[in-house]
């Protein structure tokens, strides 16, 4: 293989950032990289977005697996149990199953990218997060 030549394999994912380019500025977009669609039984990985004003679409909810964020970009509000925190890019956030969380960015922040890493990944027909009321 030469510098630069590609060869597809199971193993390997890559984002689409093309499609997070072509979002318009309020658009929030989640782009599933591994799951059990593509051949991972234990573990869920998304590419995520999240545009200023904008948060966790089911707000306050809760997960029957573990969630890890990864903050690649931006910086985002995060509660967890009751506590608020900001996140900026580079730090790691760990959601315990079963604890009530949820992330949001601020209406003039800027928009956040971020790892969503599940453990297990759900069961197939399984809801992702249950809201909290």
């Amino acid at each position: 293989m030469t510098a630069g030549e590609h060869t597809a394999h199971p193993c390997l994912r890559r984002a689409d950032f093309a499609a997070f380019e072509a979002l318009a500025a309020d658009q929030r977009l989640s782009q599933k990289l591994l799951d059990r669609s593509s051949g991972a039984d234990r573990v869920a990985v998304s590419l995520i977005r999240t545009p200023a004003g904008q948060g966790s679409p089911e707000g306050l909810h809760t997960h029957e697996f573990e969630q890890v964020f990864y903050v690649l970009s931006g910086e985002m509000n995060i509660e967890i149990d009751g506590a608020v925190f900001r996140a900026p890019a580079g730090s790691l956030v760990r959601f315990e199953e079963g604890v009530p969380h949820r992330n949001w960015n601020d209406d003039d922040g800027p928009d956040s990218l971020h790892l969503a890493v599940n453990v297990p990944a759900p069961a197939a027909g399984q809801p992702l997060a249950k809201p909290v009321r």
